[in-house]
């Protein structure tokens, strides 16, 4: 799901259930880091770096531990950029060389509406209006959750690029539909703050794709080069 969301030059592994990947062991530094979590969080984990792992073979990596660095981004081998997600019952990792990407982010959400107090903190109000507009063309997705999910991948494929936080106003997504497949489309986020400078250009507008499948949607962002 995640991997169809992607550029060629992206490898993405995802996990259904939670049990890890096969053959996953955590290396000493990644289990530090969850010595005193419950059970829940230490699978969700385990999973994740399962997917990582497996995505650094296909990339033709080295395996690698990924402990959590500033604001929890995970940390990648040098050379290599990436983004893992999980939520209940499902876990992805993407990766890809840093000369082929800038950035990347990437989110898994179960495919629910949000909680009712949940939307106005996280979104603009041009967003809501257009939120509307959609839930009448296509009433069978979840957008607001859709644009939680379209926030935390702009927000990953930012911070790496920044170091910064950005904050969910600071922001504006529009999401797009596609006419041949009700359930994709892709996203556009306008960047309300100054952008990062990439291939020596000031970034103004992350872009990124959608899709709602199964129970579950994922989106995904890339930043390129040039």
């Amino acid at each position: 799901m995640i991997e169809e969301l992607l550029p060629d030059s992206v490898v993405a592994v995802e996990a259904h259930g939670d049990e890890p990947v096969a053959g996953t062991t955590l290396y000493p530094e990644e289990e530090a880091l969850i010595a005193r979590a419950v059970e829940k969080r230490r699978r969700e984990f385990t999973v994740v770096r399962g997917c990582a792992r497996r995505a650094m073979e296909k990339l033709g990596v080295p395996p690698h531990p990924v402990v959590s660095g500033e604001r929890g981004a995970p940390q990648w081998p040098d050379g290599v950029i990436g983004s893992m997600t999980h939520c209940e019952g499902y876990g992805a990792a993407a990766l890809a060389r840093a000369a082929d990407l800038a950035s990347l982010g990437i989110d898994a959400e179960l495919h629910l509406q949000l909680p009712q107090d949940v939307l106005p903190a996280v979104s603009l109000p041009a967003e809501r209006r257009r939120l509307e507009d959609l839930a009448l063309d296509r009433p069978a997705v979840h957008w607001d959750r859709l644009l939680f999910s379209a926030k935390e991948s702009v927000y990953k494929a930012w911070f790496p690029l920044t170091r910064k936080w950005l904050d969910f106003s600071e922001a504006d997504i529009e999401l797009f539909t596609d006419p041949e497949d009700p359930s994709s489309g892709r996203l556009r986020a306008r960047l309300l703050v100054p952008g990062p400078v990439v291939g020596g250009h000031r970034r103004d507008h992350f872009d990124g794709r959608w899709t709602v499948r199964d129970g579950l949607l994922a989106t995904a962002v890339t930043v390129p080069h040039a």
